[in-house]
C-alpha cells in the first residue's frame, strides 16, 4: 500500500474576539470529490458559544475513523468467507483522558458493532470474534493509533436468505 496519500484541507478564519478567546472554533473541512464538513472542537473541550455542536469534532472524527475502517475491514473478511452481511451498525465512543500534566488523549475507543447476517441458521459462535479480531488486525487506522481499541460486539443478528 506504500505510495498512498490522502489529502484534507481545514479551513478557520477569525469570527469574534481572538485575542480574548471568545472566538469561535468552527471550520470547514474539505476533501476530494468536493465534500465539505462543518468542524469545530468539541462543546466538552471548549464551551458554547465558541464551539459549535452540531459540527463534527476531532474526538468524534477520530472515532468514527476507526470504526468505519473496522467495519470495511469486517465487510471485506466476512465477504471472502462466503457470509453475507445485509446490515452493520456501530455505536462507538471514545474516552478522552489526561494523560500528562496539560496533556490529553483518546486513550481507548470501543467498538459496539451490531452485526445482521443473512442466514437460515447461527454459524459457530466463535465466527463473530474470530472475524471481528482478524477486522482489527488488519484495520489501516487501528494500525495507525496508540489507544486501547476494545470490542464489544452486541450478539449476531439473523435474517433469513
Amino acid at each position: 500500500m506504500a505510495g498512498h496519500y490522502y489529502t484534507a484541507q481545514i479551513e478557520w478564519a477569525v469570527d469574534g474576539d481572538y485575542a480574548g478567546n471568545a472566538y469561535s472554533r468552527g471550520h470547514i473541512w474539505r476533501f476530494d470529490g468536493g465534500l465539505e464538513v462543518p468542524a469545530s472542537s468539541s462543546p466538552t473541550v471548549v464551551p458554547l458559544p465558541h464551539s459549535i455542536e452540531a459540527a463534527v469534532d476531532p474526538e468524534e472524527a477520530f472515532v468514527a475513523a476507526i470504526s468505519s475502517c473496522h467495519m470495511m475491514s469486517f465487510l471485506d473478511l466476512a465477504r471472502r468467507a462466503n457470509f453475507v452481511v445485509s446490515s452493520y451498525r456501530d455505536n462507538a465512543y471514545g474516552e478522552l483522558s489526561r494523560v500528562a500534566r496539560g496533556k490529553m488523549a483518546i486513550t481507548k475507543v470501543v467498538l459496539r458493532p451490531e452485526v445482521t447476517l443473512v442466514a437460515s441458521e447461527e454459524p459457530d459462535p466463535t465466527w463473530l470474534t474470530d472475524l471481528h479480531e482478524k477486522a482489527h488486525e488488519v484495520c489501516f487506522i487501528a494500525n495507525s493509533v496508540n489507544c486501547e481499541i476494545k470490542m464489544e460486539p452486541e450478539p449476531l443478528r439473523l435474517v433469513a436468505p
